[in-house]
């Protein structure tokens, strides 16, 4: 258990992130999941700039690795080029 004012406060501002994190990661998840499953390729390609600019967030917060975006991205990419 926490015994300092500072610990607490950091346990307390470590809450409060995690749930803004959790919040950011899975809607990307979901964005990535719709873009996925979309089949028109110009609606792809509309939608692909928003879910790279939600990925490219994620990464320079550190909430994600760069090169995981990276890979998203790269594979999102060739995803709508294929179709």
């Amino acid at each position: 258990m926490a015994n300092h004012q500072s610990s607490k406060k950091r346990i307390r501002q470590e809450a409060k992130r995690r749930l803004h994190n959790r919040y950011y990661k899975k809607t990307t998840r979901s964005a990535i999941n719709s873009l996925r499953e979309l089949t028109n390729k110009s609606e792809a390609e509309q939608f692909l700039p928003k879910v790279t600019s939600m990925i490219d967030r994620l990464a320079k917060r550190g909430t994600w690795h760069g090169n995981k975006a990276d890979n998203l991205k790269s594979k999102l990419a060739r995803h709508v080029n294929d179709l």
